[in-house]
């Protein structure tokens, strides 16, 4: 079984012990390592301010966090393991399309809320799962506003190159609605292994058919190791890619290849200040000894003030069906400049979607700009 990622710092001041349990399991190794990490530490980010100010109810959250190496059954084996061992109240930011429908059934037969996983798929939207709660947008917005930034500004000869699994799939809707929107078709569109990513083939195809752009629909990994291949084949199309890939571990595994990629964003810049959910984040991390806040630790620490706001509402000693509760009554809640709202007919969070261009090198730390 995977380890514990137990976050003692969480517990609070004091070595108190936490009386709310939330689990975790995502890929802290593996291909989404370094975009699990960070939406981790904007996640421990605020669990920590709101335990420094003496928990829930007086009650101090714990997050359990266990590493499935972006393996579905294994995150369906951490997932059990959380639930029925650990008897967490709920599970939070799960990582991975194919991976959260694996453990949906659990949730299902235990009755408990999953906040904010960290995917945009559609299937977790519609039709409304009554345990899932969304906070980003969905991959599908991302795709469509891709593509038609791309065509606006001149670039329509546009490949597709997209990971061979659900995620993949889910996301490419978006992009074909735009194609089809705008009377176009991209040059190329193909699809590569989720777990052997080879390009080999891949990138010379693109170079041939001169595409101006590529959306790229994968991990980070695979998005870095494909952009290499593009290059080394004589191809200079723009690289577009997903808020999956919105971290600065990303940036750094692009490398010298990082500038000019565009990255698309489901939470507002983490420099504008003028937002009150980002200014917040920024002080924090400054109290907390950070260095800054990158994309991905953006969307845990919304992520977590959901879920917060959800347990305060939940009363003392909040249960799974108290917490169900909660949420499904939530209603235009500010999470500091954005509002979500929740209902038994809707919970798919935020709709906010936004682009960013990366700049190498960057200020003082490598997130998008």
């Amino acid at each position: 079984m995977a380890g514990v990622l137990a976050l003692a710092g969480i517990a609070g001041a004091g070595g108190a012990t936490a009386q709310i349990l939330v689990g975790q399991t995502a890929g802290f190794t593996g291909t989404v390592a370094s975009g699990v990490n960070e939406t981790h530490a904007g996640a421990k980010l605020y669990f920590n301010a709101v335990n420094g100010r003496g928990g829930i109810h007086g009650q101090r959250i714990e997050l359990i966090s266990l590493d499935d190496h972006f393996d579905p059954n294994t995150a369906v084996a951490n997932a059990r393991r959380l639930i029925t061992e650990r008897k967490v109240v709920a599970l939070f930011l799960t990582r991975g399309t194919p991976h959260t429908e694996a453990i949906a059934p659990l949730l299902a037969e235990f009755k408990l809320p999953l906040v904010g996983p960290s995917t945009g798929a559609m299937v977790l939207h519609k039709p409304v799962n009554p345990y899932i709660f969304n906070v980003r947008a969905t991959y599908q917005s991302e795709a469509e506003r891709a593509v038609r930034h791309l065509v606006l500004t001149g670039l329509d000869r546009i490949a597709v190159l997209q990971t061979d699994d659900s995620f993949g799939n889910d996301a490419v809707v978006g992009a074909t609605r735009a194609f089809a929107l705008l009377g176009k078709q991209p040059v190329l569109h193909e699809k590569f292994n989720r777990e052997r990513p080879d390009f080999t083939t891949l990138a010379p195809k693109v170079a041939q058919w001169n595409a101006q752009a590529v959306l790229f629909i994968g991990s980070s990994t695979a998005v870095a190791d494909g952009t290499a291949a593009l290059r080394a084949a004589g191809s200079r199309a723009q690289i577009i890619t997903l808020s999956n890939n919105a971290s600065t571990g990303f940036v750094q595994q692009m490398g010298r290849h990082a500038a000019g990629t565009i990255v698309m964003q489901v939470f507002p810049y983490e420099r504008s200040l003028s937002m009150p959910v980002v200014k917040e984040a920024v002080e924090l991390a400054q109290t907390q000894g950070l260095k800054g806040i990158s994309p991905a630790m953006m969307e845990g620490f919304a992520a977590a003030r959901v879920l917060a706001e959800g347990l305060r509402r939940a009363g003392p000693r909040p249960t799974r069906d108290r917490l169900l509760t909660a949420l499904n009554n939530m209603r235009q809640f500010d999470l500091g400049g954005l509002q979500i709202s929740y209902s038994a007919n809707d919970h798919s969070g935020l709709d906010y979607v936004d682009l960013w261009l990366i700049h190498w090198p960057p200020h003082d730390d490598a997130s998008p700009r």
